[in-house]
């Protein structure tokens, strides 16, 4: 049975203001938005006419009171999962079955992330197959989305189930140092990840092929011979094949570094756009972004296993949700529900490290193209082709935007033109 105690109670209030914060900075996103809907920005206004900014408002609208509702949908079935008694209810029945900690915690999650995909389905459903396909993103079919889904779900129950069943087994065998095992454990997993990536898991959902524009492969050959990096190629992605957005990325390590271009970029953007863009990735890889990124995530991992080796014996967290004695494998989903609503109020400093790379990478691209008109340009078509928001309020940007927004970016890189 749940007790109602100072942990649960702590736990609820911090539940309930995530959810209300995020709806507050919805509302005053929205609010922003609507105010100012009428008047396209000024730097906007050579690629984006009255028509086209009602389409992106639109789209921004919809689109994200649909995220908000199913992100608090989502959240009041894990309360439910918390709080009806279905957890010990479900560790008792698989505890029955005397398979040993690390099968019955297979068992467990696979459990819990087989319900929470099936509750998620009609979501993923309906943003696609309607609020995608009604502002033109859509390009899928249904079978299509099915062998997307099952890839997804295999290849998360095969990556996943190994390394749950190797963590799960240093609980049980590791000792009181398992949590630092347990921490090299992830890190060597995600760099194998980082390098397995390009070659083995993107081809799955995707074809990757050698561009077939010589001209433009010579001219990004020399982007990169400029700053001494050597990858081992340039590939076209049928992104068309699912949707209509445009993106270009850098991706692997080691001997997988690559460059992908989609094919929906390479159809609406210039070569010098495609190169812009292009030299902003270079940036974040010659500012090495990605190596801060992961020694932050390495440091924070560390501090996370520490504190989940303290707590996961801690019997208080266990009677709390109703359970009689303490499960390490249901200790790793109790700890993760109490510390999540407390970590997306971390997200601003989050958010702040990633707009700051950004800024860098914005730099080095107007370094290596000596101008920024080709860097304003591809900003402006991909906010356009994108129906990305213009006009986000400054405080919900502040919390989540990973990117600075458009318009502080337009304005900073023709301030250096003006210069």
């Amino acid at each position: 049975m749940i007790q109602w105690n100072f942990l649960l109670l702590s736990f609820l209030v911090f539940f309930f203001l995530r959810s209300g914060a995020q709806i507050f900075l919805h509302r005053l996103n929205i609010s922003f938005l609507r105010q100012r809907g009428n008047k396209i920005p000024e730097v906007f206004q050579e690629v984006v006419d009255q028509e086209k900014f009602k389409k992106i408002s639109a789209y921004t609208v919809e689109s994200s009171e649909f995220n908000l509702f199913a992100s608090l949908l989502g959240q009041g079935f894990l309360l439910v999962i918390l709080l009806s008694g279905f957890l010990p209810w479900l560790a008792k029945g698989i505890g029955q079955s005397h398979w040993g900690t690390v099968t019955e915690g297979l068992v467990f999650f696979a459990a819990l992330a087989g319900l929470t995909h099936l509750f998620q389905i009609p979501f993923d459903l309906y943003d696609t197959f309607v609020i995608e396909e009604r502002y033109g993103f859509n390009t899928m079919n249904f079978r299509a989305w099915i062998l997307d889904l099952t890839k997804s779900v295999l290849i998360s129950a095969l990556l996943g189930g190994l390394l749950l069943g190797v963590l799960l087994g240093l609980v049980v065998y590791g000792g009181s140092l398992w949590w630092l095992w347990a921490w090299v454990l992830l890190g060597f997993f995600q760099l194998l990840l980082l390098w397995l990536f390009p070659v083995v898991i993107a081809p799955l959902f995707n074809k990757f092929e050698p561009l077939q524009n010589p001209q433009l492969e010579h001219r990004i050959e020399g982007l990169m011979g400029k700053v001494g990096l050597r990858l081992r190629g340039v590939f076209r992605m049928d992104a068309s094949k699912r949707s209509r957005h445009t993106n270009a990325y850098f991706t692997g390590i080691g001997k997988t570094k690559r460059i992908v271009l989609f094919d929906t970029l390479l159809g609406s953007h210039t070569e010098d756009e495609i190169l812009a863009v292009l030299a902003h990735e270079i940036g974040h890889w010659k500012k090495k972004h990605l190596l801060k990124q992961l020694l932050i995530l390495e440091i924070l991992s560390l501090a996370g296993f520490y504190l989940v080796s303290r707590l996961l014996n801690w019997t208080f967290i266990y009677s709390t949700f109703g359970f009689e004695a303490a499960i390490p494998y249901v200790g790793f989903f109790l700890i993760e529900c109490l510390v999540s609503p407390l970590g997306y109020f971390v997200q601003p400093l989050e958010s702040a490290f990633s707009r700051r790379f950004e800024w860098e990478a914005d730099d080095y691209s107007l370094g290596l193209m000596g101008t920024p008109e080709p860097i304003c340009g591809a900003l402006k078509r991909l906010a356009s082709d994108n129906l990305s928001n213009l006009l986000p309020h400054p405080v919900y940007a502040w919390f989540y935007y990973s990117h600075p927004p458009l318009i502080d970016r337009l304005s900073r890189l023709q301030e250096v033109k003006t210069s």
